[in-house]
């Protein structure tokens, strides 16, 4: 079974085509979605419903808005819970269409090989951005560069969306600390990296041009406030980046 998990705030201009993408990429796979709604005030949950057989569906809500870690927690939480194949794997990408579909079977052929978790990564060789402004490239590239060294992380891309997960490794992380992701803001995929990284999870890059002419809107993504708990993370685990599980 593959699942593919999307966290989702008000994102009613981005998810038809998202959806309508996924349907024709993954047409002959056996799929199961898992929207995780991160308290929207549109209608999302309309679209995901009208656009989904219900059969293959799962969405997630509590009505309130804590930020994309806590929605990634509660569907990791929801599909560790019910699937049943060890051979399950899952599939996180973002909600505003910026993923790039078309690489998708290659992630999961990739993951087949024997990999935990496969990352798309604008950092690897012929991966790259595309209409995405200078500021937040810089951003994004010093980010990047800083938690690789402290980390000693050998990967290139720490905050991305777009991944294939065992559900194997999901477990693991689960079963180590008790929870697979504690962050409620974006930072929450470099702590699940982490938390990958210090599982010996065995990790591969494929590389992605990220196209965000293809976004609806605004990204939700607020580069100050972003930054802030990018810059909180780092200090209250700079002296402790050993392996240990109370890390984060």
């Amino acid at each position: 079974m593959i699942y593919v998990l999307i966290p989702f705030y008000n994102e009613k201009k981005n998810l038809p085509y998202l959806i309508d993408n996924l349907s024709k990429k993954l047409e002959y796979k056996n799929i199961f979605y898992v929207f995780s709604d991160d308290g929207s005030s549109d209608n999302s949950i309309e679209i995901i419903e009208s656009k989904i057989n219900q059969d293959k569906l799962k969405i997630i809500s509590d009505g309130k808005n804590h930020g994309p870690g806590h929605a990634f927690d509660k569907g990791f939480e929801w599909i560790i819970n019910n699937s049943v194949g060890e051979s399950d794997v899952v599939v996180t990408m973002e909600s505003d269409s910026t993923s790039d579909v078309n690489i998708l079977e290659n992630m999961l052929q990739i993951n087949n090989l024997g990999y935990d978790l496969v990352l798309a990564s604008v950092y690897a060789q012929g991966g790259g951005f595309d209409k995405t402004s200078f500021f937040r490239k810089l951003i994004s590239s010093i980010a990047n560069l800083l938690f690789r060294y402290f980390f000693n992380l050998k990967v290139l891309t720490l905050s991305s969306f777009y991944r294939v997960y065992n559900i194997s490794l999901l477990r693991k992380i689960k079963n180590e600390y008790g929870i697979i992701i504690k962050e409620k803001g974006f930072i929450c995929m470099l702590e699940i990296l982490l938390k990958s990284v210090n599982v010996n999870a065995k990790i591969i890059e494929v590389p992605m041009v990220l196209k965000s002419d293809l976004r609806q809107g605004k990204s939700k993504l607020k580069i100050i406030k972003t930054s802030y708990a990018y810059f909180k993370f780092l200090i209250r685990n700079i002296n402790k980046s050993n392996g240990s599980k109370k890390n984060y």
